[in-house]
């Protein structure tokens, strides 16, 4: 079975603004707590050559290392996305497979409706960067972060110092129908603005996006950061 991820962004910049959020959440729900807190690694990869079914040609290069439910859910996804976003993850040490696909009109690298598959890999990172790159695909940026995870009234909440982009609050939702996908945004930007967080536009976010991409050696691993309006 699929999930879907809703997932809303905000820019927060400062230091000084991740922790007012983190004082509102506390405000709005004593319970909100610190989950986890990670450091990580994410490369994302575009398309090197002419795939006619890249995801399914991914699925059969990952069968000998991952499970067999996997596979069959990166070619379910396949058959559904209109368009995907893949990358591998270190996260603290552990290696990741992550398939973002987008089902509604926003992107599969930011968008607000997607679905999401995660996978651990059993090998190193850097096997499985060679595995994809060596399979069609190429670099396309490399990022670096630091991520806090909260859960605050039902909502995963995560702040995250970027590389670039400095600090940056996710609000997420996991369903696992389609059908309550809008739901899930409409629990997500109400608890925004009781938080009082103005939600990134789709149209500055694929600036910065792009903007990054291009200039990305300049800020991986470091704390410098840009500003795109």
């Amino acid at each position: 079975m699929n999930q879907y991820e809703v997932e809303v962004k905000a820019l927060l910049g400062s230091a000084e603004r991740a922790e007012a959020i983190r004082k509102a959440m506390k405000k709005v729900d004593a319970s909100c707590a610190l989950i986890s807190k990670n450091k990580q690694l994410n490369h994302y990869f575009e398309i090197d050559k002419f795939f006619k079914d890249p995801i399914h040609s991914l699925a059969s290069v990952m069968r000998a290392h991952l499970p067999e439910h996997a596979i069959e859910k990166l070619k379910d996804m396949a058959a559904r996305a209109k368009q995907f976003s893949l990358r591998s993850r270190n996260k603290d040490g552990e290696a990741l497979l992550v398939v973002k696909a987008s089902v509604d009109e926003t992107t599969s690298e930011n968008g607000i409706a997607r679905i999401e598959f995660e996978e651990k890999f059993p090998q190193s990172f850097d096997y499985l960067d060679e595995l994809i790159l060596t399979n069609g695909f190429r670099y396309q940026a490399k990022w670096s972060r630091e991520r806090e995870e909260y859960m605050c009234r039902g909502v995963n909440v995560t702040l995250d110092k970027n590389a670039g982009y400095g600090w940056l609050a996710e609000f997420e939702r996991i369903v696992e129908d389609e059908v309550k996908v809008e739901a899930a945004r409409n629990e997500i930007r109400s608890l925004m603005k009781e938080l009082e967080v103005e939600e990134l536009a789709q149209d500055r976010l694929e600036r910065m996006f792009a903007y990054y991409n291009a200039h990305w050696p300049e800020y991986y691993g470091t704390e410098k950061i840009f500003v795109i309006e």
